[in-house]
């Protein structure tokens, strides 16, 4: 008997490949194997980082919250919060990646340490360099309230992501 997760994620492609199919016949061209697997893959990593986001951003409210019920570093509450709901967020995204998007065929072989080591590197790139600087902008530049601020960060960061864990982060070792 299948997990309900493993009926959702059959749902959701089932729903995914319709739409994909059409668009492919719209467009009068042959959706290939390689493209499907593709695209799948993005679906997965999306849904990944739509949990990534629910995570990071409920841990990011809780340290906001609770550095500035402490008083602590008023001016820089909002880049405190945006470190530790970073390093949170990576290791869930990393497990779930590493489960569910980027799976390593039987056979090969990938170093766990050396995924997550580069996963941090590249997050820290996208997620924490340049979300921080984003916020510092939305925040004191344009005065979006540091609640929205991550949401705005989605745009740039997650296609960027993609690309960078499916061709560094999780590549497959030769």
């Amino acid at each position: 008997m299948k997990g309900i997760g493993a009926l959702l994620w059959e749902k959701i492609r089932t729903v995914v490949l319709f739409f994909l199919n059409l668009l492919f016949r719209i467009w009068h061209k042959e959706l290939t194997q390689e493209a499907e697997d593709s695209f799948l893959q993005f679906v997965k990593f999306g849904l990944v980082g739509v949990s990534n986001t629910v995570v990071n951003y409920v841990i990011y409210v809780l340290c906001l919250l609770l550095i500035e019920s402490a008083g602590l570093w008023e001016e820089f509450d909002y880049l405190a919060a945006t470190a530790v709901g970073f390093v949170l967020s990576v290791l869930w995204s990393f497990f779930w990646n590493n489960k569910f998007v980027f799976t390593v065929e039987e056979g090969a072989r990938r170093s766990v340490w050396k995924a997550l080591v580069k996963t941090y590197i590249s997050y820290s790139f996208t997620g924490l360099f340049l979300n921080s600087i984003l916020m510092y902008v939305w925040v004191k530049v344009f005065h979006i309230s540091e609640f929205l601020g991550p949401i705005f960060n989605l745009l740039l960061s997650v296609p960027v992501n993609f690309l960078i864990n499916k061709y560094w982060a999780f590549k497959k070792e030769e």
